[in-house]
């Protein structure tokens, strides 16, 4: 009598669901990857270390760098305004390299994986800020050297650590303008434009020079709000609505960056 065949066992059924990595994707690999390449430029190198110093002995050797401003001098005031815009510009410049991966369809090779934009906006912003610090150092050091500026070191300090967060608001501008503006044709733009909102922003002449209405248009520009914050602790004057500028213009970079990543699907 025969016996009945086994009954195989049942086959498990495969789990098909996409599973996001926790953070967006984000993963310090990815960091370091993107960091090595920038600093494997040796013209981006000299660009964030070579430009701000030239712009600091340009500008640093008023004849009034000695008059007092808040717990230093005229001296300090621009050595702190000329180490925002080189860290601004060098930060922008860094996050404005996306340009050059949607030249290359490496930004929709991006879409394809589980890398959320805002983990990968926060990635180049974390490049950046490196970049933009090696820019600060470089001006302070200098400013140091030359004897000039005068200020408390516990300020001097805080000048330092607060003007590097707020190159996070150009890193993100530099970001957003890499994804609306072609490769060949974005710094073209960004430093320019960088140089006028500078001027707006107070960075190399104070606003009190400029007549009323200049006066109204930059206090509505992005470089005004992070420059009031970022000589703050020299200064001790931080009006509110210079806060609620830095903040404003920061959260609208970011979004217009993570939104414009999230349409970008086709090859330029």
């Amino acid at each position: 009598m025969s016996t009945p065949a086994s009954t195989p066992a049942s086959t498990p059924a495969l789990d098909l669901t996409r599973r996001v990595p926790p953070l967006g994707s984000f993963n310090p690999t990815l960091l370091r990857i993107e960091l090595m390449r920038m600093l494997r430029n040796r013209r981006t190198v000299v660009f964030t270390l070579v430009l701000p110093v030239v712009l600091l002995l340009s500008v640093g050797n008023q004849r009034d760098w000695r008059q007092p401003i808040g717990s230093g001098n005229v001296a300090a005031y621009l050595m702190v305004s000329m180490g925002l815009y080189g860290a601004a510009l060098t930060a922008a410049a860094t996050g404005s390299m996306v340009a050059l991966e949607r030249a290359t369809g490496w930004s929709r090779q991006l879409r394809l994986t589980p890398l959320n934009p805002v983990a990968y906006i926060l990635t180049k912003a974390l490049v950046a800020l490196t970049m933009g610090a090696l820019a600060l150092v470089a001006v302070n050091i200098v400013g140091k050297l030359q004897g000039h500026a005068q200020m408390p070191g516990g300020i001097w300090i805080s000048c330092l650590v607060v003007t590097l967060f707020c190159t996070l608001t150009f890193a993100a501008l530099g970001v957003f303008a890499g994804y609306i503006v072609p490769g060949e044709n974005v710094m073209q733009i960004l430093g320019p434009g960088l140089a006028i909102l500078s001027f707006l922003g107070g960075l190399f002449i104070p606003l009190s020079q400029y007549n009323q209405i200049v006066r109204d248009i930059a206090y509505w520009t992005p470089m005004y709000g992070v420059a009031q914050v970022a000589r703050a602790p020299l200064t001790h004057d931080l009006p509110w609505y210079a806060v609620v500028n830095a903040v404003a213009w920061f959260a609208l970079f970011v979004a217009g960056a993570a939104w414009r990543m999230s349409k970008d699907t086709a090859r330029v």
